[in-house]
């Protein structure tokens, strides 16, 4: 790939690792923040379904279990994304391995795709309160994204904001020490084991097919 790279291309590509396009955005030429010529920026995040299955079975992952080798999505991510972005003559960006850390959150909103929630979390249009970034993609051509969309929230009763049984997240913020606090508990299980309570009732995340070992293993990840 390279000269007239085509989004659908693109997102074959990207398939054959369970990746897919989250959204993206035009850079202007010589504008601050981004890798010298970038013209557009995409996010890039698991398709599902089948993205745990596949990583779980990557190089990555058995050095883990065997030797405790640790940070294995993250690792599996700089490897299978930035080698497709060497191939791309483009540069690979992540929103692990600092300070300082790549702007992602500011990047998702900017993409139209992707909102802040009543619960200041992000939620994307067809991931929900589950969505996560695992790269991104610097291109020096100008690539056609994916169009913006209809906010979710914006005809959505808002479960998320009393989903929390410590209402640890609500509209106020993030009480990281009550959610610490809460799993810590017996009660806890149910969020270390399948998720987060608050993520899992968002309307979107409860049709996007991400299975409960992807979210007991971030879980854990959190919480150690």
């Amino acid at each position: 790939m390279g000269a007239g790279l085509a989004l659908p291309a693109l997102e074959a590509r990207l398939a054959d690792e369970r990746l897919e396009v989250l959204g993206g955005f035009a850079v202007a030429e010589g504008e601050a923040g981004f890798p010298a010529g970038t013209r557009t920026l995409l996010l890039l995040g698991p398709q599902e379904p089948g993205f745990w299955a596949h990583l779980t079975a990557q190089p990555e992952w058995a050095e883990f279990e065997k030797d405790g080798n640790p940070d294995p999505v993250d690792r599996w991510s700089r490897r299978v994304i930035g080698r497709i972005a060497c191939d791309l003559g483009a540069k690979a960006l992540f929103p692990f391995g600092g300070p300082p850390y790549q702007p992602f959150y500011r990047w998702a909103l900017r993409t139209g795709r992707v909102w802040d929630s009543p619960v200041r979390l992000l939620v994307h249009a067809g991931q929900g309160l589950m969505v996560s970034f695992r790269g991104a993609l610097a291109l020096k051509e100008v690539v056609e994204v994916p169009p913006p969309v209809a906010r979710p929230c914006d005809t959505c009763p808002a479960p998320c904001l009393t989903a929390c049984p410590v209402g640890a997240l609500t509209g106020a913020g993030y009480d990281l020490a009550a959610c610490h606090a809460f799993l810590d508990q017996p009660e806890g299980a149910e969020c270390l084991s399948n998720g987060c309570l608050v993520r899992r009732a968002c309307p979107v995340s409860q049709s996007y097919a991400r299975l409960p070992e992807q979210s007991a293993y971030h879980m854990r990840q959190f919480h150690r």
